[in-house]
């Protein structure tokens, strides 16, 4: 499905830890400890038992460990992905669905392995779970991206019998950078061809108001370091007004993208947040326009990205939205 891109039209447009970690706006929950690499095929891992985990505002008990593997679905050192499963029982046979996780970070920071909990936690409801790396800024520009989300999308499809997965039933999970990502995934090209719904929180939907929204007089912090993200993202400054810059701004458009055929979304922010919930109510109009199933929610607070989901009521809305969409 070709879809024609309109500029502008974007212009509206984690988990807890078993350790503690600070909710700050460029750090997602997860354990301090990355999950080990793994070249080639990948080689399970032994883990520990599960036990109680202390975090910043709960105390809960870890689910126990799955199997756990490191597979390269690319040649570059960020095109790797965490996988988490437990093998089929005989009451098990069926094939399972699955969830993608892809970690923000601005485009320029994070890892695979802060989703570690979210993802075990994902594994006892049911779920082969990966969480994806890609390619970072400033080394790789846009839609680089785009391209190693995708990559990553097509192993799992195409390797789906090695973790019994049904690979029609894949629901993506993104935080902030990666909620732009786990968009786009719904958005470009095939949609829902390819995924089954998309969960984005704090998704940066629109690089292009976000660019705009660091420019202003008195933006903070997390807003000014977003505008210089987005600059790097899309190589080149769009307030040039160079026809090629402003074609891959738009192109970063979730938004632009959006038509029928498209995956049904959640799309979840804080009120105070950096990235306001504007992002997602103008894709939200987009998909909705096409025919698309789409919700948007605002909780109150400041929380970005991963760090939404220490509201354990939030997380358990987010666990069961996935279920109604990849085992409806």
């Amino acid at each position: 499905m070709r879809k024609v891109l309109v500029f502008g039209t974007a212009l509206a447009a984690a988990s807890l830890s078993t350790v503690a970690v600070p909710a700050e706006a460029h750090t997602e929950p997860g354990p301090a400890v990355n999950a080990p690499v793994t070249p080639g095929r990948g080689t399970v891992q032994t883990n520990p038992g599960g036990g109680v985990g202390v975090t910043a505002r709960a105390v809960m008990v870890t689910p126990l460990p799955p199997k756990t593997a490191t597979y390269s679905y690319g040649k570059g050192a960020r095109q790797k992905l965490d996988a988490y499963w437990r093998d089929s029982g005989p009451d098990d046979a069926a094939p399972r669905p699955a969830v993608l996780i892809l970690h923000g970070g601005y485009w320029m920071s994070g890892d695979k392995g802060s989703w570690r909990y979210m993802a075990r936690r994902l594994v006892t409801r049911g779920y082969v779970v990966f969480s994806a790396n890609y390619r970072l800024i400033p080394s790789s520009r846009w839609p680089s991206q785009r391209e190693d989300v995708e990559a990553a999308l097509d192993y799992i499809r195409s390797h789906a019998h090695r973790w019994n997965l049904d690979p029609s039933r894949i629901v993506v999970l993104g935080s902030s950078a990666g909620g732009h990502l786990a968009t786009q995934l719904g958005t470009y090209g095939e949609g829902a061809r390819r995924v089954r719904g998309v969960v984005a929180l704090s998704p940066v939907v629109s690089p292009s108001q976000a660019y705009q929204d660091g420019g202003l007089a008195g933006a903070d912090y997390p807003r000014v370091k977003l505008r210089h993200a987005v600059q790097m993202l899309v190589g080149c400054s769009p307030d040039e007004g160079a026809p090629e810059c402003l074609d891959r701004l738009e192109d970063a458009s979730s938004a632009a993208h959006a038509g029928a055929g498209d995956a049904p979304m959640l799309l979840v922010h804080s009120a105070e947040e950096f990235v306001p919930v504007s992002h997602s109510e103008g894709l939200a109009e987009a998909l909705r326009a096409a025919g698309v199933p789409v919700t948007v929610r605002t909780v109150p607070g400041d929380a970005h990205g991963g760090t939404l989901l220490n509201d354990e009521r939030l997380r358990e809305s987010v666990i069961a939205w996935i279920d109604s969409v990849a085992k409806g």
